[in-house]
């Protein structure tokens, strides 16, 4: 997978035909806008905004199968040679799978999984964590396993066709991934040795290949089993899959119900009782092993050559069965189905101590080794030349041959989403497999499958969720795709704003954080919502959006008198001092509440404050100025005689500073308001000279 693919597999999208019309098509994140055009294939292409396809109908670089294509209603005006006309657009999508609801499961539980093994820093050693990963590799086997029988269910119980296609294909689908994961587990994660290795590809067959127990209870369930037409089936299928007490135990009927063959019967059940197999818990060597299965295997032979079963055509190919007779072997063939099953079955009687890097080849003669046994020559001779290899074929016959990356390379071609490599690949590298393989742009392979997953997720609207720790275990370009991918998510609700902020803000995505601020502050403005647009530009920090919301509260102040989101303004904090216009909004508030409260003397105070620091619009100073009268008209003095100088002089800036003095003279309201403060301030400037100066005199 180092070299660049030459020829990346076609996708076709539906209803677009690109050998009559040019194709164009932008990217996004996790789909590609294609639209047709109807120029000739010779001329240009000058649809709107769109760049030229080198090739049309390839639209995935990857080739990835399974894109799926819908046409979205729409239309692009040509321009060029042609008369003005409209054409399709079509949205084509990479990863079609995350949006099938019962596949669900199978991403939610699977990131759990995920998450378990990237937390287990402290990396155990030796068998203790080659067991550990084992434990999660069959966790991530038990979710493919649920999701396939709830989707075998969804099939069952739908009555609908299209449906029930659906979900059936993608029952085959997960049933050839759950195939697939099991062998990499055996062959990689687990690496079982010679012994312990024919018993777990047993345990795969029987698991995977060929499912006999309808077979087994119509035999076990008719008046006479050895009389059934099914009953010699069964036992060559027991014995094909080296389940020998359940081949002898219905041999057993056989023999009672024909005592004339009871001396065969009695033999061959010696043979394969007596049959060596690796034992897990056995302590012998494989040397001692191979010795007793060759003594075996001279018995068989010598019985057969003795024409001991000749009588009798079912236990005589049983028993060439059991010398590993390829012939006979290869006639059960249709109860097999599969080559896999039948290279599986030739270990087994040919040779059971076979070691892991032996499954291509092994035996050997002199100094020459000779090629007698490999997968390619089991798939070959299996298939016949009858038909070729599927796709399922080449990833096994790869993992046979320890081809890792060669498995990942044909799953990531063959199967409809990203997220199985992506699993087996993480996996795979925490056993330490796939250190030493980097590609060609920069990542390593764990990382760039990851990347592709997550980024598949985030074109779901919920499960961009899951996506985001996905980003997060990819040391190398997670966070640069975290932050450009959460800055496309949709903020519909102000729930989902706040989920994706706590995200950027636990990760100190900072730009991020003041986006999405802004774009909710924005949003929160054009609904007249003013408490959350304000709430949004202080998270957001953005001083001049503050400003803006701090004039629309005061002009909402100005029209009706009274303020909105008191909450909010009371307990503003510090985040007042974020703007000029924030601070004025803040501390006017205040001086209203001071003023509730009758403390006149802090009110004054503060309100000649905001007026002689010059953070009040100069709109605001008439509203302040009338605020003022009322301390002016209190039985008690108030102001002092320096505050109502300065009160004045404010009167005086406003008035002769106003760029619109004959319109504000011609005001009738305003002119009033003008003389009443003139004289409030007259009567309360006089009535300060009195008492300072009786406060003097005595």
């Amino acid at each position: 997978m180092d070299e660049l693919d030459t020829e990346p597999p076609l996708v076709v999208v539906p209803g677009a035909d690109p050998s009559a019309r040019q194709l164009c098509f932008a990217w996004g994140p996790a789909e590609v806008l294609v639209c047709e055009t109807l120029f000739s294939r010779a001329g240009g292409c000058r649809s709107r905004g769109l760049s030229r396809s080198p090739s049309p109908s390839r639209v995935w670089g990857e080739g990835r199968a399974g894109a799926a294509a819908r046409a979205l209603t729409g239309s692009i005006a040509g321009t060029g040679e042609g008369a003005p006309s409209s054409s399709r657009v079509f949205v084509v999508r990479r990863d079609q799978d995350i949006y099938i609801q019962t596949l669900r499961k199978l991403f939610n539980e699977s990131h759990g999984i995920f998450m378990g093994l990237q937390r287990s820093e402290e990396e155990l050693a030796g068998k203790s964590r080659k067991a550990q990963l084992v434990q999660v590799s069959k966790n991530y086997r038990s979710v493919i396993r649920a999701c396939m029988e709830d989707m075998h269910q969804a099939a069952v119980s739908t009555r609908d066709p299209a449906l029930q296609g659906q979900y059936s294909t993608q029952v085959s689908i997960l049933s050839a991934m759950e195939l697939i994961w099991n062998l990499c587990e055996i062959l990689f994660v687990e690496a079982a040795t010679a012994g312990p290795l024919l018993l777990r590809l047993l345990d795969w067959v029987r698991l995977h290949v060929c499912d006999v127990d309808s077979m087994v209870q119509e035999v076990l369930s008719s008046e006479s089993p050895s009389k059934h037409k099914l009953f010699w089936n069964v036992v060559d299928v027991f014995v094909l899959q080296g389940r020998m007490d359940e081949a002898r135990h219905l041999l057993s009927k056989e023999a009672s119900a024909n005592p004339t063959s009871m001396n065969m019967y009695k033999i061959l059940d010696d043979l394969m009782k007596k049959m060596p197999v690796p034992s897990l818990g056995n302590t012998q060597t494989l040397t001692e092993l191979e010795l007793k299965w060759q003594h075996w295997h001279e018995e068989c032979q010598r019985y057969l050559q003795d024409g001991t079963f000749a009588s009798n055509p079912h236990m005589e190919s049983i028993c060439k069965i059991l010398l590993g007779d390829e012939d006979a072997i290869l006639e059960k063939k249709e109860l097999m189905t599969t080559w896999y099953h039948f290279l599986v079955t030739r270990l087994l009687y040919s040779h059971p101590t076979v070691k892991p890097l032996e499954l291509r080849f092994y035996a050997q003669a002199g100094n020459t080794i000779i090629l007698i046994f490999s997968t390619v020559s089991s798939m070959d001779l299996f298939l016949g030349g009858e038909s070729s290899p599927e796709p399922l074929d080449m990833i096994l016959m790869a993992a046979f041959e320890f081809e890792i990356h060669q498995v990942i390379k044909e799953c990531s071609i063959v199967l409809s989403n990203w997220w199985f490599v992506a699993h087996l690949t993480d996996l795979l590298d925490h056993c330490k497999l796939l250190q030493s393989h980097n590609l060609y742009f920069g990542s390593n392979m764990r990382e760039f499958l990851l990347l592709e997953y997550a980024s598949g997720l985030f074109s779901h609207h919920s499960l961009w969720q899951l996506g985001v720790d996905y980003f997060d275990h990819c040391p190398e370009y997670g966070r640069v795709y975290l932050e450009l991918h959460i800055e496309r998510i949709p903020l519909s609700t102000e729930q989902k704003a706040l989920k994706v902020l706590r995200i950027c803000e636990q990760r100190q995505m900072h730009e991020q954080v003041r986006s999405i601020c802004k774009i909710m502050a924005m949003k929160a403005l054009r609904n007249n919502r003013l408490g959350s647009a304000l709430s949004w530009s202080i998270r957001a920090k953005d001083a001049a959006f503050a400003t803006l919301i701090s004039d629309r509260f005061l002009k909402d102040y100005c029209e009706r008198g009274c303020f909105s989101d008191l909450d909010l303004i009371d307990n503003l904090g510090p985040s007042m001092l974020l703007s000029d216009r924030l601070t004025f909004l803040g501390k006017y508030r205040e001086f209203h509440r001071l003023y509730g409260e009758k403390r006149f003397q802090e009110a004054a105070r503060l309100l000649l404050t905001l007026m002689t620091a010059h953070i009040a619009p100069c709109s605001f100073w008439m509203t302040l100025l009338t605020d003022a009268l009322p301390l002016l008209e209190q039985r008690e003095v108030i102001f002092s005689a320096e505050q109502t100088y300065e009160l004045m002089r404010c009167l005086e800036d406003l008035t002769a500073g106003n760029p619109d003095k004959q319109k504000f003279q011609d005001d009738d309201v305003e002119t009033t308001k003008v003389e009443m403060l003139r004289l409030a301030l007259a009567r309360n400037l006089a009535r300060v000279i009195v008492k300072e100066g009786t406060v003097e005199g005595s």
